[in-house]
This record gives structure tokens, C-alpha cells and sequence, in this order.
């Protein structure tokens, strides 16, 4: 499920980028799949723990 997340926010930020006009995409595509990535590095080291 993360990595759908990740490959939809990076699509997403990639369409900001070459739409001059969605610029604001991409900085909401980077911030989310930033957090994302982070959710799923904590997931992943937490169930590593148990």
C-alpha cells in the first residue's frame, strides 16, 4: 500500500513540474511522498521490534 502511495505522489509531483501552472503540485507531491516515506520507514523498523 506505501509504495502506491509513493508512486502516486511522485507522479503527481512530476505533473506539477511540467505544468507551469500546477507548480503548487509538485510541492504538495514531494511533501507528501516525503511523509509517506517517513510513515513507512517507522512502520517498518516498529514491526521489526516485535
Amino acid at each position: 500500500m506505501i509504495v502506491v502511495l509513493l508512486v502516486a505522489w511522485a507522479i503527481l509531483a512530476v505533473v506539477g513540474y511540467f505544468f507551469e501552472g500546477l507548480f503548487w503540485l509538485t510541492v504538495v507531491g514531494i511533501i507528501l511522498f516525503l511523509g509517506t516515506l517517513i510513515v513507512g520507514i517507522i512502520r517498518q523498523r516498529t514491526r521489526q521490534h516485535t
